[in-house]
């Protein structure tokens, strides 16, 4: 071990940065869930929970998107339903 270490070139900060269209956040998940994330990953041979927690994310609002056209037909259709009755 030395003595004395010389920092003066040392960067304060993550040691990996983030890439960017990534942004680091807190967030609390319910132990469960981050358990079965974790699972899935040991049971795929690996990877990272966080990428498979961030696919769900983004599979989950693929699908509850709708476009605001097929809302609009969505309702016609209901009140054309309402009127023939």
């Amino acid at each position: 071990m030395e003595t004395e270490y010389d920092f003066s070139q040392g960067k304060r900060g993550a040691i990996n940065p983030i890439p960017s269209g990534k942004t680091r956040i807190t967030i609390r998940l319910d132990d469960e869930v981050l358990a079965w994330f974790r699972e899935q990953v040991h049971l795929a041979g690996g990877g990272n929970y966080q990428t498979l927690i961030n696919e769900a994310l983004r599979q989950h609002i693929r699908e509850s998107y709708k476009p605001l056209e097929e809302i609009l037909r969505k309702v016609v259709r209901e009140e054309l339903e309402r009127i023939d009755q």
